[in-house]
């Protein structure tokens, strides 16, 4: 008995597929809680009294704000050069095969880490009840050159000291952890190729470490620039320190501290913004999204017939 097979319809473009968009109740619900507190945020900060935006917008302004302003941005590039150079530094030495090199940094970054900067400051603001002389020579021999401890470290030096000495430390953990991202292969090649440690350091391991290392410097140079606060224990005059003389003759305690976050809140921004653009600079070539975008670009979907 034979039987009559159906006809073979004709191969053709599949059915086109009935997505059913997933429903998200829990991100509904997100917004509207985040909506309604953000609106009762903005109500309270434009309704209470208490805030004096009047006083605020008089004193955003204000020469003694403004000379703060300049001294916490001359403390935070200064602080952080200071570190930044101190930090690379001390990480060539933790990683150096010479025990003593290698000791000394661990050494450093174990004492300015595990204290804190209000003590640094402090040290080096009163670092003439324990030197009042500051002498070179040689020991238990003749002084070559002598210096008054109050007129050689003043505010601004003990500022600079406290805050660079200390970033040192942490930078110098960064740098490590950048110098360590790069393959040990890559030293190896550049010594084959006769480079010398500081040619591999400086032309090899340096750039390629540098796409670890630009993001928690950027983390660390925001921070440098609200930490530089911590100088009003030595009475330096900077951004917080401008607004504290003023609130404490005129009592307006509140209003002068918005002026204080208002610019702190701008210059983060302005930071991040310089950190976004650099991240990008060091990172080219390095995400897998820019590589297939350029090797292979989206073609455009074809017009059905």
């Amino acid at each position: 008995m034979t039987g009559v097979s159906p006809p073979i319809e004709k191969a053709g473009r599949p059915e086109p597929i009935k997505a059913v968009p997933v429903r998200h109740p829990g991100r509904w619900l997100a917004v509207a809680v985040m909506a309604v507190l953000t609106a009762m945020f903005v109500n309270t900060v434009l309704t209470n009294d208490g805030f004096r935006w009047r006083i605020v917008g008089q004193y955003l302004f204000s020469p003694p704000i403004l000379n703060g302003l300049q001294n916490t941005l001359v403390l935070t590039v200064l602080s952080m050069f200071i570190g930044i150079v101190g930090g690379v530094a001390l990480a060539v030495m933790r990683l150096s095969p010479n025990p003593i090199l290698s000791g000394v940094s661990a050494v450093y970054i174990w004492l300015f880490r595990g204290t804190p900067v209000i003590a640094q400051l402090l040290f080096w603001n009163f670092l003439a009840a324990l030197y009042p002389r500051l002498s070179l020579g040689i020991p238990f021999g003749p002084e070559f050159v002598s210096f008054d401890t109050n007129q050689l470290i003043n505010q601004f030096a003990a500022c600079l000291l406290g805050l660079g000495l200390n970033e040192a430390a942490y930078m110098a953990e960064i740098v490590r952890g950048g110098l360590q991202s790069v393959d040990q292969g890559q030293t190896e090649a550049a010594g084959a190729l006769g480079m010398s440690r500081a040619q591999t350091l400086r032309r090899i391991v340096l750039p390629q470490a540098m796409r670890v290392i630009i993001p928690p410097t950027g983390n660390e140079t925001i921070s440098m620039l609200k930490t530089t606060s911590l100088v009003v224990v030595i009475g330096y005059f900077e951004l917080m320190t401008s607004a504290q003389r003023i609130y404490a003759v005129n009592f307006q305690t509140i209003p002068l501290l918005i002026v204080v976050s208002i610019w702190y809140l701008a210059l983060t921004s302005l930071l991040s913004v310089g950190q976004y653009y650099i991240e990008r600079y060091y990172g080219r070539g390095t995400t897998r999204m820019q590589t297939g975008a350029r090797l292979f670009p989206r073609r455009k979907p074809e017009q059905q017939s």
